[in-house]
């Protein structure tokens, strides 16, 4: 049996099933922000207390968009370092590593933003390890800020924990936030922070005993640790920075009005779109509607086999029109097969005539929106002949941005298509957070400040600049343009802006206001060294690779050679380089190494594809836990959601959430059908639950007849018909009379209770029952537990031998979970927390036996004798 123990972002497994055999003594993460480009150090040392050697394994998780620059191992006194190579000149070493049954993997997908690097050594008895990773990254200005993102994980308290960050901003910080997932609001002032003006420190190290988790075993360092900031402008031009003979652009001009925007919504209606993608979708529409301004004009296209347009022209964004919208939208019915060229030339069609009848302002952005979640099928359906069409018919006249439902999609197809028509492709993940998701994108490029911007700089005093022609500058966003100097004195040094915006043409020259490093921190020298040099590199390689889909073979050919030479020059383990890790002989005697390659979207979807099938792993800083129906548990991950029915007997009571640090408790009582049905389906509910809050004085009793509200030592009696909202510092209650009760704990809790009334009219009956839903519960302490609270902290499982099952429509696994083995199922779920009389289905795994395996005991032990216990 293999058992783990996880350090910070590291996984550690030893052959044994004595956990004390290896001790985690050491643990610290160190970044170095300068001017945006991030430098990250994560180290961690381990100890083998055995007398036999034991398989120790090093993981991290790191941002998608990092490259690896250097990987080591010291064992013993001897390091084993890594070396970047081209990944044909690494291929027998990979094939060799491969028939001797190493893990010799990829640097794999890990969720939406990371990507996970590991690699396995034996260590000898009584002997330490000590890893090294290095990796480096340039943070985007999204939406206003810039954000670093650390994935910390541990099981066990250790005994030196830190994570440090030096952020140097010589244009000034404005604002700077740190928070972690894991910390509650007590332990936030773990998190320390000194801030100047262009400097900030911040430092977060946990003593053993505040890692503890209190009243469970393990400890709290479970997620993600979180840094956002952003810097002044109070330049037009914004700042050039020197170092080494390298310098760096930021332009993100101040104040600008932002340009109109004539835009097309083109929705996916196909058959896979139906049920929660296009509820979903349509939720996301009505913000996206909601949102457009008076100067902005939108039309919306639907297609499944056929297209079908909401209006013949486009409309311009008044109250009433996008009232109008909302409606159309809200009807959408999901239909059959996916022709998505006749979609997308129509949008283009559209826009085209609007513009030469000159029905839109002739200073706005075109630009066409595409949600789908599958491949073409009818019509024209080869991806590359779609690329062709549609860019043909763009002409460079206009954008398309693309999102992507799932893991079904064809990324590399939207992906390429939209870059070739001066736009981006986002995939969405399926969860819950799908409208937060599409939202989210939405926001980032519907707002654009300049079109067809030019940076110019004089040709006699730089060279090998990276891009410096840009389509659009977002509200929010940063332009970022790096390259090598060939002259010293910078005193005349100018920079030409060419743009369009909301007024006219921009045309502004300009002398730079150039910073030097060396003097604006003199002490600091030995810690910035290259790094404007190596952000070139960074960003050069990047959009190499983005050249490299797109253009002639040449040009693609060139690219990918440019990228690779300066991949291997700077040591950056990118989609054309491979690490190679030769590790210590194991007892056999046998040679090893270990390669780690990076993948591209489109190559992680393609492996994924010739595996059969992408084995979910779920570990989430929060789960959210429902209960509804018959009564079937769900506990929602941010990607995956696991499912459990527990019967019983009418007027037994179980534990849902007890968390003893706040006094919050939730307690429910099952209640049978109303006319019991010998050798019947005599199906149980949840029909009275019991609510506490000690600290805030609350106490609720909900049962399916009325509503009782205590606190501040009064008492509220609500009928479900009633509409009501009540409010004070502790408290806020809000009842509709479509029988959705939601509530909000101040600094605690935030959850809904739904009343059912299931109706079988052939035998002119009737059941009400209640349904209970977790909406926020990251504020309770981590010793939370209950059959749904013990779920709040999220849980690892892993998902492998996906085959059909006995019914056609579902799939049967086997599920690795808490130590536990178990066979599962795959099917759908209704959820009623988005629409409280249809519902939707999820897909969830299927926990059978009462979730024996997945909740910690067996139900029995939940059991409680009082609607009241605490």
């Amino acid at each position: 049996m293999v058992s783990q123990e996880t350090m910070g972002t590291r996984t550690v497994k030893k052959r044994s099933t004595n956990s004390a055999n290896v001790e985690m003594y050491s643990m610290r993460i160190a970044c170095t922000v300068t001017s945006r480009f991030a430098h990250t150090v994560m180290t961690s040392g381990a100890l083998n207390k055995a007398d036999s050697s034991q398989e120790i394994t090093f993981e991290v998780e790191l941002p998608k968009s990092a490259f690896i620059t250097n990987f080591s191992m010291e064992i013993s006194g001897q390091v084993y370092a890594g070396e970047v190579k081209e990944k044909e000149t690494a291929k027998k070493q990979y094939e060799k590593a491969v028939s001797l049954g190493q893990s010799a993997g990829l640097v794999k997908a890990s969720g939406r933003k990371m990507e996970k690097f590991s690699v396995s050594v034996n260590i000898a008895a009584r002997s330490r390890v000590t890893f090294s990773l290095i990796y480096e990254e340039l943070l985007q200005r999204k939406l206003g800020q810039y954000e670093i993102l650390i994935r910390v994980k541990t099981e066990k308290p250790v005994q030196e924990l830190q994570i440090l960050a030096d952020i140097y901003e010589p244009q000034g910080i404005t604002f700077i936030e740190a928070t972690a997932t894991f910390l509650h609001n007590e332990l936030l002032p773990l998190i320390e922070k000194t801030i100047t003006d262009t400097k900030a420190h911040i430092s977060f190290s946990p003593t053993v005993e505040q890692q503890k988790c209190p009243g469970c075993e393990g400890t709290i360092i479970n997620g993600d640790f979180i840094i956002k900031y952003d810097v002044k402008r109070e330049r037009n031009f914004g700042e050039i920075q020197v170092v080494n003979g390298y310098f760096v652009h930021f332009f993100s001009p101040p104040d600008l009005a932002i340009v109109p925007k004539n835009v097309v919504f083109v929705i996916d209606k196909s058959g896979s779109m139906k049920g929660t993608k296009i509820t979903q979708t349509q939720e996301a529409m009505v913000s996206f509607v909601k949102d457009l301004q008076e100067n902005d004009h939108f039309a919306i296209i639907l297609f499944d086999d056929k297209v079908i347009q909401w209006q013949d022209s486009l409309t311009k964004a008044t109250e009433e029109n996008v009232s109008e919208a909302i409606h159309f939208v809200r009807r959408i019915k999901a239909g059959h097969v996916t022709d998505i060229n006749s979609a997308v030339l129509k949008a283009v069609d559209l826009l085209k005539r609007e513009r030469q009848d000159k029905k839109v302002p002739e200073r706005s952005f075109d630009l066409i929106i595409l949600l789908t979640d599958g491949m073409p099928n009818r019509g024209v359906t080869n991806t590359r002949t779609i690329q062709q069409n549609v860019h043909s018919a763009i002409a460079g006249k206009m954008s398309l941005f693309c999102l992507g439902f799932g893991n079904d999609v064809d990324y590399s197809f939207l992906d390429v298509m939209c870059r070739h028509n001066k736009g981006l492709a986002r995939r969405v993940f399926e969860g819950s957070d799908v409208v937060v998701q599409l939202w989210g994108f939405y926001e980032e490029v519907s707002s654009p400040l300049l079109l067809e911007v030019d940076l110019r700089y004089p040709d006699h005093a730089v060279g090998s600049l990276t891009k410096t022609h840009y389509n659009q500058l977002f509200n929010g966003s940063e332009i970022v343009v790096a390259g090598q100097l060939n002259e010293r004195d910078m005193d005349n040094f100018l920079v030409e802006v060419v743009a369009q915006g909301s007024k006219g043409d921009i045309q502004i020259q300009e002398k730079a206001s150039v910073l030097n490093w060396l003097v604006m921190y003199p002490e600091k020298e030995y810690i910035f060294g290259d790094f404007t040099e190596r952000l070139w590199a960074y960003l050069t390689i990047q959009q190499l690779l983005e050249k490299s889909d797109i253009g002639t073979q040449q040009d693609k050919d060139n690219a990918i050679a440019k990228a690779l030479d300066i991949s291997l020059l700077y040591n950056f383990v990118t989609p054309l380089t491979s690490m190679v890790v030769t590790k210590p002989e194991t007892e056999d005697g046998a040679d090893s190494s270990f390669i780690a390659d990076k993948l591209t979207e489109g190559q992680r979807q393609e492996a994924e594809k010739h595996r059969g099938f992408k084995q979910p792993s779920a570990s989430s800083a929060q789960g959210l836990g429902k209960v509804d129906g018959d009564p079937h548990f769900t506990i929602e991950l941010p990607d995956e959601a696991l499912c459990f029915t527990i019967n019983d007997n009418p007027g037994t009571i179980f534990n849902l959430v007890r968390d003893k640090k706040s006094g919050f408790v939730v307690n429910g009582q099952i209640i049978g059908k109303k006319k019991f049905v010998p050798d019947g389906n005599n199906s149980t509910y949840f029909g009275r639950f019991g609510i506490t809050h000690q600290k805030l004085g609350v106490r609720l009793e909900v049962n399916t007849q009325d509503i009782s509200v205590l606190y501040n030592g009064k008492q509220v009696k609500l009928l479900w018909s009633d509409t009501t909202f009540l409010k004070d510092i502790n408290l806020e209650l809000r009842l509709t009379n479509n029988c959705n009760l939601s509530v909000t704990l101040r600094h605690s809790v935030k959850f809904m209770i739904i009343k059912h009334t299931k109706i079988w009219k052939h035998r002119h009956d009737q059941q009400d029952y209640l349904g209970f839903y977790t909406l926020d519960s990251h504020h309770l302490s981590p010793s939370v537990h209950g059959l749904l609270g013990q779920f709040y902290r999220g849980v690892t499982f892993h998902v492998t031998e996906l085959h059909s099952g006995e019914a056609l429509d579902k799939f049967d696994a086997i599920m690795d979970v808490k130590g536990q083995t178990l066979n599962v199922t795959r099917h759908l779920q209704k959820d009623f927390s988005r629409d409280a009389k249809k519902g939707e289905n999820i897909l969830c795994w299927f926990v059978d036996d009462g979730g024996r395996g997945l909740i910690d005991g067996t139900a029995s032990d939940y059991t409680v004798s009082d609607l009241f216990t605490v």
